[in-house]
């Protein structure tokens, strides 16, 4: 099967009526970081919670102040909004392909970790790049789950499209293969996370299952320019066309 890895989005969608279940991987690896955080959010400490969200206004700060052990839970696919969810487009997708991001999707989550798409988590904040207390997140999670990712993926195609600085977070040691995305022979940031989307919205709906069969797969807008394979890695580029 073909495992997808990707990035969360700093916008959440609020509320939710997931129910709560087992999240990917150990049971207790989050208990620290989650506590750490459930803390701080409930703490009333106005600039500590700021801090941790990294929003200036405290007021701004309301939506994310919940305890994150008892709200309302939304599979994680569905709980982001941002750029890349804007072009996934997940509620106009038919139901087997929905079903599809929730089982073959990874997101690295800030204050969770690798997730399913299908896990459901609460609202939360964490501002990307900032530390849940001492807590920093993306070397808490590489060494809590890089093993278990290992064997996770280990009979799967991977493809991976997350913003660079989610690769801190897992590093496999498998072949993998990721895109990139040029436009007027420049490399692109927002329109890589637009086509990051449409990309992973295309799998979905095609019910792709292995590299080879996207590799195969014509996404509208994106041109093959070069494959590049430097030992486990295979990046595909792409030329986005008018």
């Amino acid at each position: 099967m073909l495992k997808i890895l990707f990035s969360p989005s700093e916008g959440k969608n609020d509320g939710g009526t997931a129910t709560k279940k087992e999240l990917f991987g150990a049971s207790n690896a989050r208990d620290e970081i989650l506590n750490t955080y459930n803390s701080i959010v409930l703490s009333k400490n106005e600039e500590a919670i700021k801090e941790l969200f990294g929003i200036k206004k405290f007021d701004a700060c309301k939506p994310y102040i919940n305890d994150v052990f008892d709200s309302a839970l939304m599979p994680a696919i569905e709980r982001y909004q941002g750029v890349a969810y804007d072009y996934l487009k997940y509620s106009d997708l038919v139901t087997a392909a929905q079903i599809y991001l929730k089982e073959n999707t990874i997101i690295f989550s800030n204050l969770y970790g690798p997730l399913l798409g299908g896990d459901a988590i609460a609202n939360y904040k964490v501002k990307q790049g900032n530390s849940v207390g001492s807590i920093v997140p993306e070397k808490f999670y590489k060494d809590r789950f890089s093993y278990q990712l290992d064997l996770y993926l280990s009979p799967h195609d991977i493809l991976d499209l997350r913003a660079g600085y989610y690769e801190k977070f897992y590093k496999t040691t498998q072949a993998y293969t990721t895109l990139k995305f040029l436009k007027g022979g420049k490399t692109v940031s927002h329109w890589a996370k637009a086509y990051r989307g449409i990309v992973l919205r295309e799998c979905a709906l095609h019910n792709i299952t292995s590299l080879e069969e996207f590799m195969a797969l014509e996404i509208e807008g994106l041109m093959t320019k070069e494959i590049k394979v430097t030992k486990n890695k295979t990046e595909i580029v792409y030329d986005i066309v008018e």
